[in-house]
């Protein structure tokens, strides 16, 4: 597991006040935002105990927008490149991809726990570091030459993942609440075997998202759609 505790105490009420504030405007944006019993009685229901509402409108995602559009760009300049000449940095999707071929003949539930450990290996580096910014979405290349924070693990998963034959439509980019730490984090959500897996930078190994309960979800996207989420009464 990445030792990221340091970096998210730090930075953890700013991170916070980043996704509830994005999360709402998005709502208003896209006009799905509800109360609570609309979202109940509306709403299918979702991993970490909430309900959820679609919508196709992604064009207000403009980060995780570049994060697909430079990844597209990097991969295709790749296919040309001498990786002999192009420095360390120079062929991370071809290191990537060799990783990913030997998980071919793998499970499904193989692919996610080795997908999940190899990119928990990097160490967690907050985007003021990195890159001198509040919010950085990277692309898997930035972030297998430099690492990165919560939602740059997700993001390389998600591409690890559809490299090896996963549909977008089985895999989510979520922003959650950790209400353990009162902080915002983001995470990799994948549907398999009619169940919902989380793959998380702060937890080791891959579990149902069922059995979680210090993620309170506020959004979730990929390629095609965004969910707005709504918790739902939670037994005790």
């Amino acid at each position: 597991m990445a030792n990221s505790n340091d970096g998210k105490a730090a930075n953890g009420s700013g991170i916070a006040r980043r996704f509830g504030t994005l999360a709402l405007l998005l709502a208003l944006i896209a006009g799905v935002l509800v109360d609570h019993q609309a979202a109940a009685a509306d709403g299918r229901q979702s991993f970490f105990h909430s309900v959820e509402l679609r919508s196709a409108n992604i064009k207000p995602f403009a980060k995780w927008r570049s994060a697909i559009e430079r990844t597209a760009r990097e991969v295709a300049l790749e296919e040309g490149r001498d990786c002999r000449t192009a420095g360390a940095a120079g062929c991370r999707y071809r290191e990537l991809y060799a990783f990913l071929d030997t998980l071919r003949d793998k499970g499904r539930r193989e692919q996610l726990v080795a997908v999940n450990a190899y990119m928990n290996a990097r160490p967690y580096v907050t985007d003021a570091t990195n890159w001198g910014k509040k919010d950085y979405w990277a692309t898997p290349a930035e972030f297998l030459n430099r690492s990165g924070d919560c939602e740059d693990y997700a993001i390389a998963k998600f591409f690890a993942l559809k490299r090896l034959g996963w549909n977008a439509d089985a895999l989510r980019l979520a922003a959650v609440k950790d209400l353990d730490r009162g902080a915002g984090h983001a995470v990799l959500i994948a549907y398999h075997d009619d169940r919902s897996w989380l793959l998380d930078n702060q937890i080791k190994q891959v579990v149902e998202t069922g059995t979680v309960r210090r993620y309170e979800p506020v959004y979730s996207i990929n390629e095609n759609s965004w969910w707005r989420h709504r918790v739902v009464a939670r037994a005790h």
